[in-house]
């Protein structure tokens, strides 16, 4: 490796010490484990199906997680799915699906479970770097709504992109006025989904009222931190009591919500 892998290695390595690898064949789990291993001094664990790779998460903590796409007993997609929607203390730990079939419904598929990367089948140790760099050292937003958990969709597997970013989307935080708008559309998404997933609609709110916050203290918002204040201590009241209305949370959402665009659709577009 060149002087300049080397560098990256050391700033990615205190990133990486536990890694769970799920995958059903055990060579490809050896192979991937040996080349983590040649990378840097990292501890791996190796769960042969999706259940098992569920309890391992929990169970070790895993700071980055490499998960097979399909195959005996192990789906990918369905393993991230209800990985960012436990409550398991890793469930934000990136995730890179490993295939050697990356069709486009694939991709699509893992992007939308909340996976961060996308690697394919044969790869090499520079490509696997690639990978490890863009989810280590080049971490994304996370979105914490209703329909969508994990990692901004906007930048997916950006490792496979080395050049310059052109696009406005490509800059790496998003404008705080988009962050606030993007709260606002959680916000109004999750509350009609309180009668049907209160344990998410919940977690998706009391995470938008840390955002709004956030970007209200950024840019000075008086008026929007007094109302996400003011949300969020009701939000915890409803948490204690467990009295999930979502007739009277809109109406107590009212004042955040009149802050959305008035010619908003109204859909949510978790990025």
């Amino acid at each position: 490796m060149f002087n300049e892998d080397l560098k990256q290695i050391q700033r990615m390595t205190p990133l990486m010490q536990r890694v769970l690898i799920v995958d059903p064949a055990n060579a490809s789990a050896r192979l991937l484990a040996d080349l983590m291993r040649n990378i840097a001094p990292v501890q791996i664990w190796h769960a042969p199906t999706t259940r098992k790779g569920l309890e391992a998460a929990r169970q070790v903590n895993p700071q980055l997680i490499f998960v097979e796409l399909a195959g005996t007993e192990v789906d990918g997609v369905e393993f991230t799915r209800q990985l960012r929607r436990s409550d398991a203390a890793c469930r934000m730990a990136p995730v890179i699906m490993v295939t050697a079939t990356a069709t486009a419904g694939a991709i699509i598929a893992a992007r939308d479970a909340g996976v961060h990367e996308f690697l394919r089948k044969p790869y090499n140790t520079k490509e696997l770097l690639r990978r490890l760099e863009a989810v280590t050292l080049h971490p994304r937003d996370w979105v914490e709504a209703v329909q969508y958990v994990g990692p901004d969709r906007r930048r997916f597997n950006s490792g496979d992109y080395s050049g310059p970013l052109k696009r406005r989307s490509d800059v790496s935080a998003t404008p705080d006025a988009e962050r606030i708008l993007q709260a606002l559309k959680i916000v109004r998404s999750a509350i009609p989904a309180i009668a049907t997933d209160p344990t998410q609609a919940m977690r998706a709110l009391l995470a938008q009222m840390i955002e709004l916050q956030r970007g209200a203290a950024v840019t000075k918002d008086a008026k929007l931190a007094r109302l996400a204040t003011d949300f969020q201590l009701y939000l915890a009241n409803v948490a204690q009591a467990k009295t999930f209305d979502a007739a009277e949370m809109g109406r107590r959402a009212q004042g955040l919500l009149a802050l959305l665009p008035p010619d908003d659709p109204g859909k949510e577009r978790a990025a």
